[in-house]
């Protein structure tokens, strides 16, 4: 009987899709060790050289409520329940790790969220490389993964406690399993899991999503499989386990997400705290975020193949949706960033000529920003924090008492003293009751501070110890304390851009009668 005839196996591409060939192509190659090693090693750097302040949500919806659950050290007043404590309780861990250590010192407890922090974003530019050298190849994902390392809005908020920070690096956990066209590494379970993740630590994470998972439902000939299998299980699991979390914090039943949209979106009280232009993201908010990254972002949307159009629909829905809210800023639109890094590196790799000068100009113009705001604008109050934890040594320690006579949580608190020292500062909660003559405690010291003053301090046993405020303010209060015998002890350089009742620094005064002080 003759022998079979063994004919070689070929795997055609005759009628593949050119996203299959680029799977191909980068299916099988591992991110190298020293790619990540970069990472690790760039995003610690970055996270020392993140000296400043940016928004107050760094540190009063993470670290703060954090330090309170572990330290139980006393705090104002908790306002409306916008933000569970699943988020802070990461932070938590850390600090009664430390505690159990007996490592619960200010400095750890300052730099190790942030180190933490600084860690999953290294992963997070790790898998975003990985993610392009699948759908492309090995040199655009180095293209993509330098877009990312040298953005300078990246860099300014990666290793920042904010929720926001925590949301873009889950969107790009989640986005090297989504199942776009081309891609090997798809895993609607995972993908969805870490979607619903990121919701649950910030709602608005849905914004950028909902293009995403509405064409993958479209895509998918399984639908019900999608839906029963995946969908179902993973929202049951994460809002079940977020209720459970806020239920033994809260001691009740909340489910903060559903306050979140009444807030934000169905009452729009977020108005509370600024409003801008319908087109400020358009005309501000983007271009800043994006920085010298703009042109090359502009020409890579030109030339990304038709798969990536999902990924530029993704940013463009995220920009009009927030665009109808009032209340903006740029961290916002912060998850949709490393979307914007794909086209960005897709453009330099395809760049006939002045491609080493292009790598040039972006990482210089890129570098002056980010040290720049990392290191020196709006530092001071971080700084200030130093000098008022030096009270905590004093003998004297239970006699202090600090009051920061400025804009409503502008500094950290007790996360970044841990004594339990006396301290307070301006109020300034949401008006949740419909009143329109409302007026929270800061707006009515800054419309008459002197007065303020002498009112609510009509005697001096009620006096504090040492006062925080900005230079701004120092004239206008200048009678007060000369008659109540303050003292300034010590300056602190805050901002380059002084507005409003923001100063350029911040003054330390003490009381002559009081105790010792920095």
């Amino acid at each position: 009987m003759p022998e079979a005839v063994r004919l070689r196996k070929r795997r055609s591409v005759l009628y593949g899709s050119a996203g299959g060939a680029a799977a191909q192509r980068g299916a099988g190659e591992a991110v190298p060790a020293p790619l990540l090693a970069l990472a690790l090693a760039l995003r610690t750097l970055n996270c020392f050289l993140v000296q400043t302040s940016f928004v107050p949500d760094e540190y009063w919806q993470s670290l703060e409520v954090a330090h309170r659950m572990v330290f139980k050290y006393p705090s104002p007043a908790g306002g409306v329940r916008l933000r569970g404590y699943s988020y802070p309780l990461v932070f938590a861990s850390m600090y009664k790790a430390l505690q159990l250590l007996a490592k619960d010192n200010v400095h750890l407890l300052i730099w190790v969220p942030r180190l933490a922090q600084a860690v999953l974003a290294a992963f997070a530019d790790v898998k975003l490389y990985s993610l392009v050298q699948h759908l492309e190849n090995s040199e655009t994902a180095k293209f993509v993964f330098f877009c990312q390392l040298c953005s300078w809005f990246t860099w300014y908020s990666c290793t920042r406690t904010l929720t926001n920070t925590m949301e873009t690096i889950l969107t790009i956990f989640a986005l090297s399993h989504y199942p776009i066209k081309g891609s090997k590494m798809g895993n609607s379970f995972k993908y969805l899991a870490l979607v619903a993740l990121a919701i649950v630590i910030r709602p608005t994470a849905v914004i950028p999503w909902m293009p995403l998972v509405f064409s993958h439902f479209l895509q998918e000939k399984r639908k019900a499989d999608l839906i029963l299998h995946n969908c179902i299980p993973v929202g049951l699991v994460t809002v079940g386990t977020s209720l459970i979390i806020d239920r033994v914090f809260f001691g009740e039943w909340v489910l903060v997400q559903l306050n979140f949209l009444k807030f934000n979106v169905l009452q729009n009280l977020g108005t509370f705290y600024g409003s801008h232009p319908w087109h400020w993201y358009f005309t501000q908010g983007l271009p800043v975020v994006l920085g010298p990254h703009l042109p090359f972002f502009i020409h890579g949307c030109a030339l990304a193949p038709r798969r990536y159009h999902i990924f530029l629909l993704a940013v463009i829905w995220t920009v009009l949706v927030y665009s109808t809210l009032s209340h903006k800023e740029f961290r916002f639109i912060y998850p949709v960033l490393p979307f914007c890094m794909i086209f960005c590196g897709y453009s330099l790799k395809h760049l006939k000529a002045w491609k080493k000068t292009a790598v040039s100009f972006l990482l210089l113009s890129s570098l002056v920003p980010a040290l720049y705001t990392g290191l020196v604008h709006q530092r001071g109050t971080l700084d200030v924090m130093s000098h008022i934890q030096q009270l905590c040594s004093n003998p004297q320690q239970s006699q202090a008492f600090v009051f920061i006579l400025m804009p409503c949580h502008s500094t950290p608190f007790y996360s970044h003293v841990h004594c339990p020292l006396k301290m307070r500062f301006l109020q300034c909660p949401p008006n949740l009751t419909g009143n329109e003559s409302y007026i929270d405690e800061a707006d009515v010291f800054y419309s008459n501070p002197l007065g303020w003053l002498n009112k609510e301090f009509y005697n001096d046993t009620l006096l504090p110890s040492h006062l925080i405020l900005f230079n701004v303010l120092e004239q206008e209060i200048s009678s007060f304390l000369a008659l109540r015998g303050y003292e300034k002890t010590a300056t602190v350089f805050h901002t380059h851009v002084p507005q409003g009742r923001v100063g350029s620094h911040i003054s330390i005064y003490r009381r002559k009668t009081e105790l010792n002080s920095p």
